[in-house]
C-alpha cells in the first residue's frame, strides 16, 4: 500500500484497541454540557430519504431557524445535508449564514457512475447554493488495486468544484467518504484516508449511513491517526467528519473523545470536526436539558 509507506502510517491494532478502551472508560466524565454542546455545534443536519420534499427539508430548515428562540443558550448547527435538488431550498430559507448547505454528490450512495457525471453533480451543486460537497470514494477502483483512478476521480471532482466555486465568489469545502465499513480493515481505511487527503480532500468521512457498518470507533481511531500524519507530514489540517449510526449523546461523545485525544483542541471545532447526524439532535438537547426533548 504506496500511501502507508509513503506517510510512514501503519495502524497498530492492539495498541488501538487497548487505546479505544481508555476512552471508553473516560466517557462519563467527558459528558460535560460544554462539550454537548460542541457536539451539537458540529452537526450536519442531515435528511437523505427518498420521501424527501421541498416542503419536508423546508421544515427541516425552519426547526432550524427557530432554534435562537426555542434554545436561547445553544449553538448553530454547522450545516444542513440535502441532495443536491434541495440546495437551493435550503440556501433560500435559512437565516443564519454560520449554518452552512451540504450536499451529497457524486452519485451518492455507491459513486457508480461516469466521472463526467460525478463531476457535473458537484459543479451544479455548488452553482445552485452549495457551501459543502460530500463525495464518495470510488470503492469500484480502490478496492480493484486501482489508486490511480481512485485518487485522479477526487482530484477532477475538486479541481472542478473549486473552479465553480471561484465562479461565484466563493470558497467550498469538500467532504471524502470513505465507506469505512466496507474497508473494514485498519490498513485499508489508512490508505484510503491518506490517499483522499493527497488527492484534495479538505475532510475525510467514515460513511454514506448506507451500508450495514457504518461509522466505528476503529474506523475514526485510524482516520485521526492518519490526519495526524498527514499533517505533520505537509502542514495542512484536514478535517474529520463521523457519520452513520451516531444517534446517542455517548455516541457523540465517544467521538468527541477520540478526536480530542488524538487530534487536540485545534481540531475541536466546526472547521474540522463533524457529525452527519439526522437523529442525534433532540438526543443532545435532551442529555443537555436533562429530560427528553423532541424538537428536530
Amino acid at each position: 500500500m504506496k500511501y502507508l509507506e509513503k506517510y510512514g502510517y501503519f495502524p497498530d491494532a492492539a495498541r488501538i484497541d487497548a487505546d479505544l478502551k481508555s476512552i471508553v472508560s473516560r466517557i462519563a466524565e467527558n459528558s460535560t454540557p460544554e462539550a454537548l454542546k460542541l457536539c451539537f455545534s458540529i452537526m450536519d443536519l442531515t435528511t437523505l430519504s427518498p420521501s424527501d420534499t421541498v416542503e419536508s427539508v423546508s421544515k427541516l430548515v425552519e426547526k432550524v431557524n427557530k432554534l435562537p428562540e426555542m434554545f436561547p443558550d445553544y449553538p448553530a448547527p454547522a450545516s444542513i445535508c440535502v441532495y443536491p435538488n434541495f440546495g437551493p431550498t435550503v440556501r433560500s430559507l435559512k437565516k443564519n449564514p454560520d449554518v452552512h448547505v451540504t450536499n451529497v454528490a457524486s452519485c451518492f450512495p455507491s459513486a457508480q457512475s461516469f466521472l463526467e457525471v460525478k463531476v457535473r453533480e458537484c459543479e451544479l451543486a455548488v452553482l445552485n447554493g452549495a457551501d459543502e460537497i460530500d463525495i464518495v470514494l470510488a470503492l469500484n477502483a480502490f478496492l480493484a488495486g486501482d489508486e490511480d483512478r481512485a485518487f485522479e476521480e477526487i482530484a477532477e471532482m475538486k479541481k472542478a468544484i473549486d473552479k465553480a466555486a471561484a465562479s461565484v465568489g466563493r470558497e467550498v469545502v469538500l467532504k471524502v467518504i470513505l465507506e469505512t465499513g466496507i474497508l473494514a480493515s485498519p490498513e485499508k481505511i489508512a490508505e484510503a484516508s491518506l490517499l483522499a487527503m493527497e488527492a484534495g480532500a479538505d475532510f475525510i468521512k467514515t460513511s454514506t449511513g448506507k451500508v450495514e457498518v457504518n461509522a466505528t470507533p476503529t474506523a475514526a481511531y485510524v482516520m485521526c491517526e492518519a490526519i495526524l500524519r498527514f499533517y505533520e507530514v505537509t502542514g495542512r489540517r484536514v478535517g474529520f467528519k463521523a457519520a452513520g449510526g451516531i444517534s446517542n449523546a455517548q455516541d457523540a461523545i465517544y467521538y468527541y473523545s477520540i478526536v480530542a485525544k488524538l487530534l487536540g483542541p485545534e481540531w475541536l471545532n466546526p472547521n474540522y470536526f463533524r457529525f452527519g447526524v439526522s437523529r442525534l439532535g433532540n438526543n443532545l438537547v435532551s442529555a443537555i436539558e436533562g429530560k427528553e426533548i423532541k424538537y428536530f
